[in-house]
């Protein structure tokens, strides 16, 4: 019994000394929770979705879904037989008048337009994870490094899992970053990363906010979860709208299929561009990530023409080959008549031009 006791107690010393390790932010306290409390977003002690949103859909259960995830028949192309390819641009030497999209990998990209610059969802690090043990990014999609980031206008996170926000990447390019976006609640992490709060715009669903040359962007809703410790939804989840004097952009981040699409589109659309999830998905996750149906539905919601699918290509965060969720959307909004844009990791597509030509990289 003794011996017992001894290894509950280690353990349990062992769960609070990893989970206040830096990588695990900070939960929300003081003046920011009790704004959190304030918002009619935030119900029963955490933030909801606007649709009754269960983590694994109806006909799976928990325990399956972790056995087959764990232990199940992996897909033998679940990761790339070889380096991926990449183009390494040099993000440094980007002229301010640019307008390009230039995809990191995953969901992370590097947006310039009208002179302002943003970094979304940075994952730079080669784990997608806390720890250097799992989640290794793919061969040829890490060609990216924190290192790589130029001086910034904004840093832009939708939502604060470790495969969006990434500890050592935003530790490392602090003070190269001038403001950052976040959902409310995210900013705890942030300042637990000595980030200042007056550098933080932190805000919810709704909410418009005037960024530089005349650029808006607003926080919309999105159908996901979050959270990097045991507890979730203590921080929110977002989408956003760019609107820029030239162009409108939806930055969609994590979201599984919902009406909000709708009300998006017919509320600010049509959009020039919506860069959307797409990938490590699985029907019985489908309430919070979009499978390729669901993605192709999304921009008919929000009335855009031009799609750019993000969110894979790096990590094997579900069973699926790494390079179906490209082919498929390919495949799909190729029968809708959408332009599903596909540059490779590094490779720059100009936010200028609308006759946009890129090869089946996936199919190499």
């Amino acid at each position: 019994m003794i011996y017992l006791i001894l290894i509950v107690v280690f353990l349990v010393a062992m769960y609070f000394i990893v989970m206040n390790l830096p990588a695990f932010g900070a939960e929300p306290k003081g003046k920011r929770l009790q704004r959190i409390k304030q918002s009619k977003l935030y119900k029963n002690r955490e933030f909801q979705n606007i649709s009754h949103t269960p983590n694994i859909a109806e006909g799976h259960s928990t325990l399956k879904v972790t056995y087959d995830f764990l232990f199940g028949k992996k897909d033998p192309l679940l990761k790339p037989l070889k380096a991926i390819p990449s183009i390494h641009t040099d993000l440094r030497n980007i002229q301010k008048n640019q307008d390009v999209f230039i995809w990191l990998g995953h969901s992370s990209y590097f947006l310039q337009t009208d002179g302002v610059s943003f970094l979304i969802d940075p994952v730079l690090s080669l784990y997608g994870s806390p720890f250097k043990y799992f989640n290794k990014a793919f061969k040829g999609s890490d060609i990216f490094k924190p290192e790589d980031i130029p001086n910034l206008d904004y840093l832009v996170i939708t939502h604060d899992h470790f495969d969006h926000l990434d500890y050592p990447t935003v530790k490392s390019i602090k003070d190269r970053t001038g403001r950052v976006i976040v959902p409310l609640g995210a900013g705890a992490h942030f300042e637990r990363w000595s980030y200042h709060e007056e550098s933080l715009i932190e805000e919810e669903w709704g909410t418009e906010v005037l960024l530089k040359n005349n650029l808006k962007i607003t926080f919309t809703p999105a159908r996901h979860f979050s959270g990097r410790k045991i507890k979730q939804n203590n921080t929110l989840w977002t989408s956003y709208v760019l609107e820029t004097p030239t162009k409108k952009i939806f930055l969609g981040g994590d979201s599984g299929y919902d009406s909000h699409f709708k009300t998006v589109g017919e509320q600010v659309g049509p959009f020039d561009y919506a860069v959307l999830e797409n990938g490590q998905y699985d029907e019985a996750w489908k309430y919070i990530h979009a499978l390729p149906e669901d993605v192709i539905q999304a921009a008919i919601d929000l009335k855009v023409k031009n799609i750019i699918p993000v969110h894979s290509s790096k990590f094997a965060l579900a069973l699926h080959p790494w390079n179906e969720p490209l082919q498929k959307v390919t495949d799909l909004g190729k029968e809708k008549g959408l332009n599903i844009l596909t540059p490779m990791i590094g490779e720059v597509l100009d936010l200028n031009h609308f006759d946009h030509q890129f090869r089946n990289w996936w199919e190499d």
